[in-house]
């Protein structure tokens, strides 16, 4: 007989739709499999070992240098976690591209497969273009992408191809030119997903990267065939409307979603856990990220990786992960609706 299995969750990172000026470069989204008792143990153990007068121990009070061992053993195989946890990254440039390429390249069915197009004009596109003419292309896909727009409705779509004309204009050797081409005719495809996203309520933002990494979650603990139920920080992405979205989207992908609920995290220790988590990675990850990672935290950090993160920076993940970066599963955010 097959038992379910209760998972806490919560993220770190989150600027809303703003992916490529925002406070945060990297999205961390963890759960832990801990039983209510044990992570309030492991909790109160933190506080003891800390000894912070905060009310509400957040993972700023672990990334503090003096609390470095603390942070050590929390991670370390000995640890009190090991094997009960997962974080679930997204590199925010690259989910970015990833949306922008998938929109405008991807078959109208949703049949086809862009990522090797956006991991390419990523990695390549960064060297090729410069940092200016790159961040300009960046700012002007999160344009195009986001479902808030207060200024000229056509606005976004004008610049998104002003700046594909700019990186053309450079001449980028094969196979990024051919990208480059294949975006410049796809202004009738960019003003449609407009028009839709001006249109009315949007249920699934293109450019929201919880939604994904919430089903990616999913897969990852039900992979041994037995299903998971999800606790999960309350907040307002989640309306019920999204949390149907996310189950149907699970089972489709062949995962084990069996349940999903919102708590307050103070009031459940093992959110609480995965706040720490959350907010640990995306740090250690961000660091590695911008050439400054540390490689104890990051080795340290490396079991909890999901292999399905979505990360487009080869240096870094080969630090990070144990895969080559690629989008999650197959999540159907690719298209607003």
């Amino acid at each position: 007989m097959t038992w379910k299995r209760e998972v806490a969750c919560d993220e770190s990172g989150s600027d809303g739709e703003n992916l490529t000026g925002g406070n945060t470069d990297v999205f961390a989204h963890a759960s832990v499999r801990l039983s209510v008792e044990s992570a309030a143990g492991h909790v109160q153990e933190i506080r003891d070992r800390i000894r912070s007068p905060a009310e509400e121990y957040k993972a700023n009070h672990l990334l503090r240098e003096k609390h470095r061992a603390v942070l050590e053993w929390l991670l370390a195989p000995a640890g009190p976690i090991h094997g009960h946890a997962h974080v679930h990254l997204t590199e925010k440039t690259f989910f970015v591209v990833d949306r922008a390429v998938d929109l405008l390249l991807g078959e109208s069915d949703g049949d086809g497969d862009t990522s090797g197009e956006a991991v390419t004009l990523f990695r390549e596109g960064r060297r090729t273009f410069g940092a200016e003419r790159w961040r300009e292309f960046l700012a002007a896909a999160n344009q195009l992408l986001r479902v808030r727009n207060d200024g000229d409705p056509q606005q976004p779509v004008d610049a998104f191809f002003r700046s594909v004309d700019s990186l053309r204009r450079a001449e980028p050797r094969p196979p990024v030119s051919g990208i480059l081409d294949r975006l410049a005719a796809t202004r009738s495809r960019a003003d449609s997903y407009r028009a839709v996203v001006t249109g009315g309520p949007t249920l699934i933002p293109v450019l929201n990267p919880l939604l994904p990494a919430i089903v990616a979650t999913a897969a990852h603990w039900s992979a041994d065939g037995r299903p998971v139920r999800l606790v999960h920080d309350r907040q307002n992405m989640l309306t019920p409307e999204r949390i149907a979205w996310i189950e149907e989207t699970a089972r489709r992908a062949g995962a084990g979603l069996d349940g999903f609920r919102l708590v307050v995290a103070r009031e459940d220790p093992r959110v609480q856990f995965a706040d720490f988590l959350a907010g640990v990675a995306r740090r250690i990850a961000s660091d590695e990220l911008n050439g400054r990672g540390d490689p104890v935290l990051t080795a340290l950090l490396r079991p909890y990786v999901d292999t399905a993160s979505v990360w487009g920076d080869a240096p870094s993940w080969a630090r990070l992960g144990t895969a080559p970066g690629s989008t999650p599963v197959d999540s159907g955010v690719r298209s607003a609706g």
